[in-house]
């Protein structure tokens, strides 16, 4: 089941998640203020963004067994960028983000949604960025990048001159990021939109070594 919020997206009702708060830009229930400005020193399409009310956050709180917590870190990705889809092509379309938060999450319930959406999305023109608690990173720079209150992912319209640089260790995906066009396909085509079988198919995408 899901509601709909006063902006047209779709949220949510969820089982393993529980939604704490629905898309706002203001988020109340987690301080993500100072983590936002921290994080404009790495990302000059951040405070723009901010500025012009285009970065949506919906916050929920994993309320089941990881598995369970992973599939639904999923579905709400695919909510999240089709989101986004609609919003791309329109006035500063290319400032577009929504972050889905999850409170009492870490990394192992983000990896593999992150990985599965990057390679259905990217030839679109949609990118995926991964920011789980405990995380201790640097940015292209060699910066270290500010850790945040809670561990979400970042949805947002693709930069094609500069992802790619940030996708070295995965070439295919580059590639595909640097020539992305939103022609209105169904990403899933084929696949099934069941979470088991697009892990399997994610699973069979990771990088040879």
């Amino acid at each position: 089941m899901t509601t709909v919020h006063t902006d047209g997206a779709p949220r949510p009702a969820a089982g393993a998640l529980r939604l704490v708060e629905s898309r706002t830009t203001r988020p109340t229930t987690v301080d993500f203020a100072e983590y936002v400005q921290a994080m404009s020193v790495h990302c000059p399409y951040l405070a723009p963004s901010v500025e012009h009310g285009l970065t949506g956050w919906t916050v929920y709180e994993a309320a089941g067994e990881a598995p369970e917590v992973e599939a639904e870190v999923f579905h709400a990705g695919v909510r999240a960028a089709e989101w986004v889809r609609t919003q791309m092509n329109g006035p500063r379309g290319a400032l577009v983000c929504e972050n889905i938060a999850v409170i009492g999450a870490g990394r192992e319930v983000l990896a593999w949604p992150h990985w599965a959406l990057k390679n259905l999305y990217g030839p679109v023109g949609v990118m995926f960025g991964k920011f789980p608690v405990g995380d201790q990173v640097t940015d292209h720079r060699g910066r270290l990048v500010p850790e945040p209150p809670v561990s979400f992912l970042a949805v947002r319209v693709a930069v094609r001159a500069r992802d790619p640089l940030f996708l070295s260790r995965t070439p295919d995906l580059a590639a595909l990021v640097a020539e992305a066009a939103d022609d209105g396909r169904d990403v899933f085509g084929e696949l099934s939109r069941e979470w088991k079988d697009v892990k399997l198919w994610a699973q069979r995408r990771l990088p040879r070594r």
